[in-house]
């Protein structure tokens, strides 16, 4: 609350000294009556006209002064300021009663909103002392804002001849001299007037509305669960979203807290840069338009994030009072050389009078000898010797004295060299201190990069140790059925061994039988010859004439003696013979 009540004074005070004075010199009490409404009224404060006019008694020692005002403001206003308050409007009321007053001197570049802009961040910037000032240090500050925001390059030399002759004439600039400087341009040349409009806008946000990171993006719904577009605007404890970047149509909030987080998500539903925003009761799901604009996001919440755990302020804020804390002590080491430097002069200044005194007592003493001289002539001699070697001993300690100061002089100016020395290392030391302070960011890139390195090949290593797994009880598998075809092999060989030995079995008995065929063939042949030579031999010598006599109905038998010549009973029955016979003799 310290803090705010600094920041709102600062604009009170522009507010205060810009009231029209009366003869006696002091601010009338009707304008310090309104003043008095008006704040409360931006601040939502209760507004209490018993106690205002109690306060504003009309008497000689009443509060109509800039003094007498304090009390009244810290009690009955200022001290029942609670932070729910529009500070934009805040600042617009205190800057409509002191623009009036302080007409520019020159035709601006920038517009009357945007030099409004530029009387707030004066505000947040200047010194705790008044009359209000900004100091060369935070010029510099706010200049190199507006060009990093504008695109353009810092002119370094530029602002150190504006610097030098800014040192010259006074400490700082008051808000009316910033507006003139920044709105003549001297230091946004070749820019048109939209893009200083747009840094001045951006550096606004940044360090009045505490404006982290801002732009479009499609957030899903919870409901539908559809995707919109939505302008995001993300602050050091919330992420706002709205229709379009106006701010005009506000769509909703995100609270952050330290218990909040964001995670990246895998593309899925047709939808890249996706990432999620973790808080107590809802998440949210968000698209960047890029992987680039995803990662700044995502980055910028996790810091914002982090801050909140750690209850640090705003990264500009905390700057501001480190810049802050290093001109203190930048002044407190120059007021210590000062009094150094003083105290050596002072020094210096005792050696000359105490050698200023040994030479009037010499020279007095040489006035003494003189007359005495004159007045002892007879013991001029003696007393001359005297003189003379006093006046060597007095000048070799005068020598002494010479030599001294002599020293003294020499160790005056090792001791300003030295200075010169310890503010060439303070630059080179700020100088370390951005390049660690840069070295530090990328090496928190490089360690994020390396952790998320380092699970992704744990995750790895985890899936190839199953794979191996997997891989060992399939080869041990493998080489437990490779052994049973192996067995079945053997037992397939063995059985085809046995099959083969029994083909060739097969194969001598198909020969001995053909074998035996082929003598049972001659036999049949021989026996059919000898038949027929019978047959032929009977015709012959015995005239046989078989008639033609009318066969049976049964199917005939025919034989090598003829047809019919025996029943079918007798022929099973030489069959069987014969087959008997063929056995036995195989």
């Amino acid at each position: 609350m310290v803090g705010l009540k600094e920041e709102l004074l600062k604009a009170i005070w522009h507010a205060f000294t810009a009231l029209d004075l009366d003869r006696s010199g002091k601010v009338s009490k009707s304008q310090l009556k309104v003043l008095s409404h008006n704040l409360c009224t931006v601040l939502n404060v209760p507004h209490d006209p018993v106690a205002l006019e109690e306060h504003f008694r009309d008497d000689d020692e009443g509060p109509v002064s800039n003094q007498g005002y304090m009390p009244y403001l810290n009690k009955f206003i200022l001290e029942k300021v609670q932070g729910n308050f529009d500070k934009v409007e805040f600042n617009r009321m205190c800057w409509t009663l002191c623009a009036r007053k302080n007409p520019a001197k020159s035709p601006l570049v920038i517009s009357e909103d945007e030099a409004f802009k530029v009387w707030v961040i004066f505000n947040f910037l200047s010194e705790d002392k008044y009359p209000l000032i900004i100091v060369p240090e935070e010029i510099e500050y706010l200049l190199k804002k507006l060009t990093e925001a504008m695109g353009a390059g810092w002119q370094q030399e530029q602002f150190d001849h504006y610097k030098i002759s800014l040192n010259t004439s006074q400490e700082g600039l008051s808000v009316w001299e910033l507006i003139d400087l920044i709105g003549s341009g001297q230091f946004s040349k070749g820019m048109d007037k939209q893009t200083v409009s747009m840094a001045i806008n951006e550096v606004f946000n940044e360090i009045i509305l505490d404006v982290l990171k801002q732009g479009y993006m499609l957030k899903k719904g919870h409901r539908r669960k559809n995707w919109t577009e939505r302008w995001f605007v993300l602050k050091p404890n919330i992420i706002s979203y709205y229709m379009s970047e106006d701010l005009k149509d506000k769509k909703g909030d995100i609270i952050l807290d330290d218990n909040c987080c964001v995670e990246s998500l895998p593309d899925k539903d047709g939808k890249k840069c996706l990432f999620l925003i973790k808080c107590l009761d809802k998440t949210f799901e968000i698209s960047a338009s890029d992987k680039k604009k995803k990662q700044e996001w995502i980055q910028a919440i996790q810091t914002t994030v982090n801050l909140l755990r750690v209850g640090s302020p705003p990264p500009h804020k905390e700057a501001r009072q480190k810049r802050k804390e290093l001109r203190e002590k930048l002044l407190a080491e120059q007021e210590e050389l000062e009094r150094q430097m003083k105290e050596l002069q002072i020094a210096n200044e005792n050696k000359q009078q105490e050698l200023e005194r040994v030479r009037k007592q010499l020279e007095e003493a040489a006035a003494r000898a003189a007359e005495e001289e004159k007045k002892r002539l007879q013991t001029q001699m003696e007393l001359q010797d005297r003189f003379s070697s006093e006046l060597e001993r007095e000048k070799m300690v005068r020598q002494q004295m010479e030599e001294k100061v002599a020293q003294k002089s020499s160790e005056l100016e090792q001791y300003l060299q030295r200075v010169r020395e310890l503010e060439e290392m303070y630059k080179q030391l700020q100088e370390a201190l951005e390049d660690e302070k840069q070295a530090r960011q990328d090496e928190e890139t490089v360690r994020k990069l390396q952790a998320r390195l380092l699970e992704e090949e744990s995750r790895k290593r985890a899936e190839l140790e199953k794979w191996h797994l997997q891989q060992q009880q399939t080869i041990q598998m493998t080489e437990a059925e490779k052994q049973e075809l192996e067995n079945q092999r053997i037992i397939k060989e063995r059985a085809l061994q046995v099959a083969m030995q029994q083909l060739e079995q097969l194969e001598l008995e198909r020969k001995q039988a053909l074998e035996q065929y082929e003598g049972v063939k001659k036999k049949l042949e021989m026996a059919a010859n000898n038949t027929k030579s019978w047959k032929d031999k009977v015709a012959h010598h015995e005239g046989l004439i078989r008639l033609i006599e009318p066969g049976s109905k049964n199917p005939h038998l025919i034989t090598n003696w003829g047809p019919a010549a025996f029943t079918e009973a007798e022929l099973e029955q030489r069959e069987k013979s014969w087959k008997g016979k063929k056995v036995t003799s195989e």
